[in-house]
């Protein structure tokens, strides 16, 4: 299989292995047991380097099935280690763009919620903080253009909860286009309209700060709003 006409690699060194990835493939194998990127791309490396034996590539963050856009991988373990110390430091920044089905929410904001998860049904939802299974997660938001009574959002994560942005968002009666987890009445069959565009972070080796960027697709709703994503 030919990875690199599915899959664009946006970098790659001996330490660093950054995509963008495509919608609807899961970021690692899970129970439906479709092919999953982790092990597309270790495959690849295999290949491309004539590697032999098991080849290693680090999961550092996840992006849900859905959902497309920049995600980066480590190719040593040292590199991951030290890529998960700035994801549990917040020194990884994240954004985000969305299109909310709404065109009530202020125009700027920061989202503060508890969320707890049903690994069964893999559903999230907000919870109290009182709850000992609730985990505290922050975004914050700025909405960038409206039409058509939709929202087009740019969000950068502080925490990086389990479908952290579709839940919050749906919990303030905003949820995303074409969100069939978490929209009460998804008009829409459409791809759910959240992309991870930005991911900047500190380069494990040589402490560069790097930034790396995906464009949203060019389809409706996006369409709408190319102007304002710029």
């Amino acid at each position: 299989m030919d990875v690199g006409s599915m899959i664009n690699i946006l970098f790659e060194d001996n330490h660093l292995l950054v995509v963008e990835k495509p919608v609807n493939i899961p970021i690692q194998e899970d129970d439906s047991k479709d092919k999953d990127l982790l092990t597309l791309l270790k495959d690849d490396l295999k290949v491309r380097y004539d590697k032999p034996g098991n080849v290693y590539l680090g999961l550092v963050h996840r992006l849900d099935r859905p959902v497309g856009g920049v995600v980066v991988f480590a190719k040593t373990s040292k590199a991951a280690s030290r890529l998960s110390e700035q994801v549990r430091t917040h020194a990884f920044k994240k954004i985000y763009h969305a299109i909310l089905c709404t065109t009530n929410l202020p125009s700027e904001g920061k989202l503060v919620d508890y969320l707890v998860k049903d690994e069964k049904k893999n559903m999230v939802q907000v919870t109290n903080e009182k709850n000992p299974k609730g985990k505290k997660a922050i975004l914050r938001y700025t909405i960038l253009s409206k039409k058509e009574d939709l929202s087009c959002a740019k969000i950068e994560l502080e925490t990086g909860r389990s479908h952290q942005i579709r839940v919050q968002f749906a919990s303030r009666k905003a949820p995303l286009w074409a969100d069939q987890r978490y929209n009460p009445h998804p008009k829409e069959n459409g791809q759910i309209a959240l992309w991870a565009t930005s991911l900047t972070l500190i380069h494990p080796v040589t402490k560069e700060e790097m930034t790396f960027i995906s464009n949203p697709p060019s389809t409706y709703p996006w369409s709408l709003f190319k102007e304002a994503i710029k």
